[in-house]
């Protein structure tokens, strides 16, 4: 017997077709007024929206079915994007009222989590980026683009580069091609939510072709980013995967810009991390960002965050930053009238973005108009102030007043944020509309002048005219006064009670008004498809607002916390030294009890006669917060702020680093001690002599005398390397406090504690000179352990010190030093005699790269011999 085929009812058949075109996507399919989704879909739409799930017959199956009214979208489609799906929407392509049988439907959007416009998916203090990646040989590419914004990013380096500014920029979407899945989650993690491609998307000619298509220029040469192989791979996969998605109306993404490495302050992620600048270790923490972040408009948040994401090198526009915010300190009217102006601004650059995406509403529209009023009045005092970046920052700002002009004689300041609920356009912006309108509100007072006169001609006193869907006009007479019916009067509909005629009057009158409502919605709709088009010619100019007013609105907000907090300006220059006077913790100030004063601190750093600074003192004495605090002033002084010092000098640094904090990455494999020495060797390997390092105790996950070794061995690393690294280092470990007579650069510091007879008080005082005792007991008390254990503890303590106190850790260290010293520099050996003796009687002025070599081997010989 033949296998029956299945049947499946149009509709479905339909569906299934535009299903299978996206495989990986939750359809939501238009029926009616409905979103419906099916079988798996439904399952998992239903879960997500907690909405009903039921079934529908499909021909000789029953299938899984849920739904939501059309009008709900913006309340469904953000809960599934965030859940992590890629949701295609599909929509009725005609009107179902011109069409017999099945409507046309087709996908008109493809949304996913790096690709949204809904403003209840976006966050307004966050950029949403899809990120693309791609892997070669010796350097790796990788481009970054907000579609929200327009904002288009390119960037290549090695891995610890791609790896930062993922940590940096906190893509929602990362793009990899198929091939390279493995190495990317091997090098980056699973954190990140990925959608794999087919490797032909990532093909130079390809690339170059999709990018000088959408710029419409011939090469990227005007980007800057010609050279740029592995990035623009990165980059052409971004537009080939908006086109995928629906997206091609990306006519406000106006540029690609390169995100110079050395440009910027090298942090690397374990740092971005241990600072906690913008994502803090736990649920509780409060960061950095959170602390300083006084920004008012979406703008400006996003430009903060971006600053801080890459500090500046350039010492210039380091001090132009610096010269705005002093001038807003000390004009504080003038700090007020820009904050009070900026308050005033919508988010311009994303309602700009949606102009071009065809996703603007009329009130949105308003709002735009409505926020570019305010530039005029900020240029103007900008202009006005004795400050030259200030004035060239005017002079950038666009008035846009033609377009403010265009929207204000357009669109009625109380715009719906529907089209299609009318009253959109203005009186007096087309004769015909008001024409319609006059029809459509007159009408009332025609239909009463109707019924007033059939009333009187047919002397019917319970007489009504009326309207429904069905039958449209109709005149009602109770059955009691049939009889008084005119003969022209035409029988619609006979109810129990009554009956409804309509008369040629009447269904004129219906023909003039219905049409008039229809013809009013068009012509609305056409009218505010010409004002969209009319404002994208002004992408450009308004999207440098945007830019600007982000900039002008994190520079108030530096002038406004510095006011409030006591912030100075940090004095910058080309030196190597670090020299902060009574410097705070910018986050821990904050969380202070009221009335509490933050303990303030020195720090001074150079590469002459204080290199390192070793820090010892016991747990719970701050430490930490020293070296945080540290990083932080450079860190904030770098991005433009005031520091929370009484003063400040910093020579520029160009890379930061931090191991600080045990953090263990069990679910990668690695215990606590590996991930220190993870850390500690990315340090070693990359410092410059501008770089500022902060060690906090190194080597205590592991045994006591190898972490002594390890910490004592990267101390002198550091202090012999040819960069003199600036270094903080603290430690539990008083045996590295000798290490200040064997280097000169080395120095000892304390955070002074007061010692009672069965207590310790923390002073939380830098001062100079070692410290030789950890109180962990002391702490172990303070953190309410068991008085037994306690008292256990001091017992085991005394015997431990009574019964070491002949083996000396620190001469053995020292001994170790000089032995290490005298077996590579004794210069008794008749082999390092010979080697010394063919060194010097080189002439170098004279050598060549080849002789170099040669003589070079020849005493790799003379070494192999032994």
């Amino acid at each position: 017997m033949a296998k029956q085929t299945k049947k499946e009812t149009p509709l479905m058949k339909q569906y299934n077709q535009i299903k299978a075109k996206y495989p990986d996507a939750l359809l939501l399919f238009r029926v009616g007024d409905f979103y419906e989704t099916f079988g798996e879909d439904a399952v998992k739409a239903a879960q997500v929206l907690d909405i009903v799930l039921t079934n529908r017959n499909n021909g000789s199956e029953r299938t899984e079915l849920a739904g939501f009214p059309h009008h709900s979208i913006n309340n469904y489609l953000p809960k599934l994007v965030k859940a992590g799906y890629r949701v295609a929407i599909c929509d009725q392509l005609e009107d179902p009222k011109t069409v017999k049988g099945i409507v046309k439907r087709g996908v008109t959007e493809l949304v996913t989590p790096g690709v949204a416009l809904n403003d209840d998916i976006l966050h307004s203090k966050s950029n949403n980026f899809l990120a693309s990646v791609w892997f070669a040989k010796n350097i790796n590419g990788v481009s970054f683009l907000d579609i929200s914004t327009g904002e288009f990013l390119v960037a290549q380096g090695d891995k610890a580069n791609i790896d930062k500014l993922l940590q940096n920029f906190k893509p929602s979407e990362v793009l990899v091609a198929k091939k390279q899945k493995k190495e990317f989650t091997e090098s980056f993690g699973d954190d990140f939510h990925l959608f794999f491609l087919e490797d032909w998307v990532y093909k130079e000619d390809y690339a170059r072709q999709i990018l000088t298509q959408h710029f419409q220029t011939n090469s990227l040469k005007g980007f800057g980013v010609e050279e740029l192989t592995e990035s623009l791979l990165a980059a052409g996969s971004i537009l080939y995967y908006l086109s995928e998605t629906q997206h091609n109306k990306l006519q406000h993404i106006t540029s690609i810009q390169r995100i110079v490495e050395d440009a910027y302050v090298w942090l690397d992620k374990f740092t971005i991390r241990n600072l906690e600048l913008y994502t803090g270790t736990s649920s509780q923490s409060v960061t950095l960002l959170d602390v300083i972040d006084k920004t008012i408009s979406a703008m400006g948040s996003r430009t903060l965050k971006r600053w801080l994401a890459l500090p500046l090198k350039d010492i210039a526009k380091i001090k132009q930053r610096h010269e705005v915010v002093s001038h807003f300190m000390g004009h504080i009217d003038v700090l007020q009238k820009i904050k009070e102006h900026i308050s005033k601004i919508s988010d311009i650059e994303r309602l700009i973005s949606k102009v071009a995406t065809g996703k603007i509403t009329p009130r949105e529209v308003v709002q735009l108009k409505n926020s570019l009023e305010m530039i005029p009045p900020i240029k103007e005092i900008c202009n006005q102030a004795k400050n030259h970046d200030l004035n060239a920052l005017a002079d950038k700002l666009h008035s846009c007043e033609e377009l403010c002009n265009q929207i204000a004689v357009t669109l009625n300041e109380e715009a719906p944020v529907n089209i299609l609920k009318g009253n959109a356009i203005k009186e007096g912006v087309s004769s015909e509309l008001d024409e319609l309108r006059k029809l459509s509100v007159s009408g009332k007072a025609y239909l009463d002048e109707m019924l007033k006169r059939e009333t009187e001609k047919t002397g019917i006193s319970s007489l009504k005219i009326d309207y429904n869907n069905v039958h449209g006009y109709y005149i009602e007479v109770r059955n009691t006064h049939k009889d008084k019916v005119p003969q022209d009067w035409i029988r619609k509909q006979t109810l129990v009670n009554a009956e409804r005629y309509i008369t040629e009057e009447l269904k004129t009158y219906e023909a003039k008004i219905l049409g008039a409502e229809e013809k009013i919605a068009q012509l609305e709709q056409a009218i505010f498809a010409e004002l969209i088009i009319s404002i994208g010619n002004y992408i450009a100019q308004v999207q440098q607002n945007a830019t600007l007013i982000g900039q002008l609105d994190c520079l108030c907000g530096f002038a406004s916390f510095a006011l409030e907090n006591n912030y100075n300006r940090p004095e910058m220059d080309e030196s190597f030294i670090l020299d902060i006077k009574e410097g705070r913790h910018p986050v821990i100030e904050k969380q202070l009890p009221v009335g509490v004063p933050y303990i303030a601190n020195d720090v001074y750093l150079d590469r002459d006669s204080q290199q390192i600074i070793m820090i010892t003192g016991p747990n719970m004495s701050g430490k930490s917060a020293i070296l945080r605090q540290t990083a932080l002033i450079v860190l904030l002084a770098q991005i433009g702020s005031f520091v929370p010092a009484d003063s400040a000098r910093i020579g520029i640094v160009d890379k930061i680093f931090t191991r600080v904090g045990a953090s263990d990455n069990i679910s990668m494999g690695e215990s606590t001690f590996m991930v220190e020495m993870n850390e500690a060797a990315l340090i070693l390997n990359n410092i410059s002599e501008r770089s500022l390092v902060l060690l906090d105790e190194i080597g205590r996950g592991t045994s006591t005398y190898d972490g002594i070794s390890i910490a004592w061995a990267i101390a002198e690393y550091l202090h012999e390397h040819p960069s003199k690294a600036k270094t903080l280092f603290a430690t539990h470990y008083h045996e590295l406090n000798e290490m200040t007579d064997s280097f000169e650069r080395i120095k000892n510091f304390n955070v002074s504690v007061k010692e009672t007879k069965d207590n310790v008080l923390f002073i939380r005082k830098l001062v100079s000179g070692g410290s030789a005792h950890s109180f962990g007991i002391h702490v172990a008390k303070m953190a309410g352990m068991p008085q037994f254990v306690i008292q256990k503890a001091n017992k085991m303590l005394k015997k431990l010190e009574s019964s070491h106190a002949s083996e000396d850790t620190s001469q053995k260290l020292k001994s170790a030093q000089k032995e290490m010293q005298l077996s590579f520099f004794n210069m008794d050996d008749p082999l390092l005699e010979e080697i010394k003796s063919e060194i010097l009687q080189l002439d170098i002025n004279t050598l060549t790269p080849v002789e170099a070599l040669m003589k070079l081997n020849q005493i790799k010989k003379l070494i192999d011999k032994e």
